[in-house]
């Protein structure tokens, strides 16, 4: 498998992660399970592209064995995942 495409699946599934455990931190901005899965999932998969693009570091984890810079793209699709549920989540609160 290509190096880019396991980092893909590392963020997306932090960013999935991260979407539910901000859901459920912030009951207000929750989407549901499934709606937390999928905006987490989008945002880590976005979020995790974006920061390996601007730190070169992180772009070709999956071909090392650097632990290092794994962490930094779980933890970058994680926070992204978050972010962008708690954002989802914000936006539909405001139109209802």
């Amino acid at each position: 498998m290509s190096g880019v495409l396991i980092n893909l699946i590392i963020q997306i599934v932090a960013g999935a992660i991260g979407g539910n455990v901000a859901g459920s931190a912030a009951k207000d901005f929750s989407l549901g399970t499934i709606g937390n899965t999928i905006a987490g999932a989008v945002g880590g998969g976005v979020g995790g592209q974006l920061l390996a693009a601007f730190i070169p570091l992180l772009a070709q984890t999956a071909s090392t064995v650097d632990i290092g810079a794994l962490i930094g793209q779980v933890a970058g699709g994680g926070v992204a995942g978050a972010v962008l549920t708690a954002v989802v989540g914000l936006i539909k609160n405001k139109m209802a």
